[in-house]
């Protein structure tokens, strides 16, 4: 077991790479306290990503301006964040290529991988999760997968596998900000450990596989072998994070709310639980799925269940009552803009350093269509301030808004799934 290394409170940390034990090499997060010495490297702070998912779109209509460019007038949704306009882009005319299935391509909004006409088909690796494994060590928390509703998630492990997702505020606070009982905290480590040795056995007997195998079936052994690494890898991080404090925040643990209609009151809840993971460094790569209510969400004017009025087969009562529902969503997303605007850190705003993306697998909740999807960028270091107006008929690859996403955070790809390039107009600042 790796010694522990103890420093005095107020010590600046010196950045390493390792923490070096008996036997143990460990990366070392990056903590608060190393911050002098890792500006003077890097005067960069921690880049962040969050996928707000939703699972009944939003009326085209109302959401994208009718001209593109910078000079747009916004639409019905837009005018309550209008003073957030430099801060966001609203893309139209953009989907997956060959995804379909409408709520089926729940499963695909963030991994662009078609699900088939009847879902059956093996998903892949999702945006935030890709992102997550090769950038989510630096956190106690690689990633966070959360919901309004239920454990149904977009987000997928690179064997296809969904992540279940947390939809209690109160438990997530709990998770976050809550020190775990000495007891616990022994039993976690115990259950990390006993994981560990396991994984040492897989890889021993894995080895003397290899040597009866032909090339093709060692390079899968092999790509196995290396997923096993990682996990030993996320394993030992694991006790290490067990061991150490939570952060302490200035804020009481939440109530969940009750009312599971309260579509907006629950979006708002958990998006001020998602700004505190934020702003304490707990993760830096979240998902929040918004999936749809079936009761009437309690808005005035608002009469019928949410899913109902998704699906208004162009009643004009419903849209009407539609349009309210989905313009306090974008009015709520606002909120959590201005909230991340409002936060500094070593003299950036959490904006600044959040790439923030909403979207939904329905462009069309009413015809089950998943063509033209609703999609709004903000913060990350994206100039924003504009519109894309692509092709209505002939929709831009979403997948080159999502390369453009992972290559902002230095991963050296040049494609993800159904890409083309990274998004036309969409440059860096």
């Amino acid at each position: 077991m790796a010694k522990q290394i103890h420093f005095s409170r107020g010590s600046v940390l010196q950045r390493r790479t390792m923490l070096r034990g008996t036997g143990v090499a460990l990366g070392l997060p990056w903590l608060s306290a190393m911050q002098p010495a890792f500006a003077a490297q890097n005067n960069e702070p921690p880049r962040r990503f969050v996928a707000l998912t939703l699972g009944l779109g939003l009326l085209g209509e109302n959401l994208n301006p009718e001209a593109a460019g910078t000079d747009y007038q916004p639409s019905p949704y837009l005018t309550q964040v209008n003073d957030l306009r430099d801060h966001f882009t609203v893309v139209s005319g953009s989907s997956h290529p060959e995804v379909n299935g409408g709520h089926r391509a729940e499963a695909s909004i963030l991994s662009a991988q078609p699900m088939g006409s009847a879902g059956q088909a093996r998903n892949t690796i999702s945006l935030d999760q890709l992102l997550a494994r090769n950038l989510g060590h630096h956190t106690r928390f690689p990633s966070l997968v959360l919901s309004s509703r239920g454990s149904n998630s977009p987000s997928y492990t690179a064997n296809g596998s969904m992540i279940p997702a947390q939809d209690s505020p109160s438990q997530l606070f709990a998770q976050l900000f809550i020190d775990d009982s000495e007891a616990e905290q022994r039993r976690q480590v115990s259950r990390i450990r006993e994981g560990r040795s396991i994984m040492d056995l897989v890889q021993d007997d894995s080895r003397r596989l290899a040597r009866t195998l032909g090339r093709g079936d060692q390079q899968r052994l092999d790509e196995y072998l290396t997923s096993v690494r990682d996990l030993e890898q996320r394993l030992t991080s694991g006790e290490e994070w067990v061991q150490r404090p939570k952060p302490v925040v200035d804020a009481s643990r939440p109530v969940d709310i009750r009312n599971s209609n309260d579509f907006i009151g629950m979006q708002k809840l958990m998006t001020d639980m998602i700004r505190l993971a934020l702003e304490t460094d707990s993760t830096r790569f979240i998902t929040y799925h918004l999936g749809g209510s079936g009761g009437v969400v309690p808005l005035d004017g608002v009469q019928e269940g949410y899913h109902s009025l998704s699906h208004h087969g162009l009643d004009e009562m419903k849209l009407e009552q539609l349009a309210i529902v989905e313009a306090a969503i974008i009015a709520a997303w606002g909120e959590f803009l201005r909230d991340l605007s409002a936060k500094r850190d070593d003299g950036h705003s959490l904006l600044e350093q959040t790439t923030i993306l909403l979207t939904s697998n329905l462009g069309n909740a009413s015809n089950h269509s998943n063509r033209n999807m609703p999609v709004l960028l903000a913060g990350g270091h994206f100039r924003h301030g504009q519109h894309l107006a692509f092709d209505q008929k002939n929709n831009y690859p979403l997948t080159n808004l999502y390369l453009s996403i992972l290559q902002q955070f230095g991963l050296p790809l040049d494609q993800f799934k159904t890409s083309t390039g990274t998004m036309q107009g969409l440059d860096l600042t």
